[in-house]
């Protein structure tokens, strides 16, 4: 993981600071939790603490809210986000692959034979 990625995963808002932040009540936040939309870290405490990008996706719900969407249009658009990125990873991995195979293949192709060509 980068250490910006990092840095924005790591839960250091506790509710309070998260409501004032989103304008959000700590009811609606709860809601999102228990809805799957929003996964924050607990202390050992059992305190709820959030990450900047908790608070993003709040912030994110939130708009998609004020546009009309209900909860199932939002999980639905967040399903297929996570669908996207799967994919883009898998292009991914399949272009590795490929580059793998190239250049092993031009390792082959590319050292002298001491039997010389064959055609």
């Amino acid at each position: 993981m980068k250490e910006k990625e990092l840095r924005r995963s790591l839960a250091v808002f506790p509710i309070g600071s998260v409501m004032k932040l989103t304008d959000l009540t700590a009811r609606q936040i709860r809601y999102y939790e228990d809805q799957g939309l929003i996964s924050p870290d607990r202390t050992e405490g059992n305190r709820r603490m959030y990450s900047l990008d908790n608070m993003d996706r709040l912030l994110e719900i939130k708009d998609y809210i004020s546009d009309g969407l209900n909860i199932a249009d939002i999980k639905k658009r967040y399903a297929e986000k996570e669908q996207e990125q799967n994919k883009v990873v898998s292009q991914e991995e399949i272009r590795k692959a490929l580059h793998r195979d190239i250049v092993q293949q031009s390792r082959f192709t590319s050292s002298p034979s001491p039997y010389g060509q064959f055609r």
